[in-house]
């Protein structure tokens, strides 16, 4: 009986698990690599209006949710926005600001402002392989 009741629980525990929204804890520490691709910018995530002059970045909608600290609700609030990132891509780099979220990003990608992209390579090249990252 006892065997059948946790086995019953454990089914009940791994169904409603499956149905909550994959919420990664982030790491923020050390070096990430992913693509680099840049944006038209304007009012961002975290609240703030930049142009297409700054150094500003949207890290992706996982980091952007999972950040330590992000409780949810307002994106202006989040810890992430306002933090500093160094990005490198065939020895070149740049100093960014993160103000946005980018929805079409994976994990360790950023979506750069076009001034921030033409530090790392011309704008017609569209998307970067193997931009290195971290976290200042």
């Amino acid at each position: 009986m006892f065997a059948k009741l946790f086995a019953l629980a454990a089914l009940a525990l791994a169904a409603s698990a499956a149905s909550l929204p994959e919420k990664r804890s982030a790491k923020i520490t050390g070096t990430h690599s992913g693509d680099g691709t840049f944006y038209a910018t304007g009012l961002g995530a975290c609240g703030i209006t930049n142009d297409d002059g700054d150094h500003i970045a949207a890290a992706s909608h996982v980091l952007f949710d999972s950040f330590p600290g992000y409780k949810g609700g307002n994106p202006n609030a989040n810890p992430i926005c306002g933090r500093k990132a160094t990005a490198k891509y065939q020895g070149k780099s740049v100093t960014v600001t993160i103000t946005d979220r980018c929805e079409a990003c994976k994990e360790w990608d950023l979506d750069f402002s076009p001034a921030a992209f033409d530090k790392l390579a011309d704008e017609g090249v569209g998307r970067l392989h193997g931009v290195t990252w971290h976290f200042n």
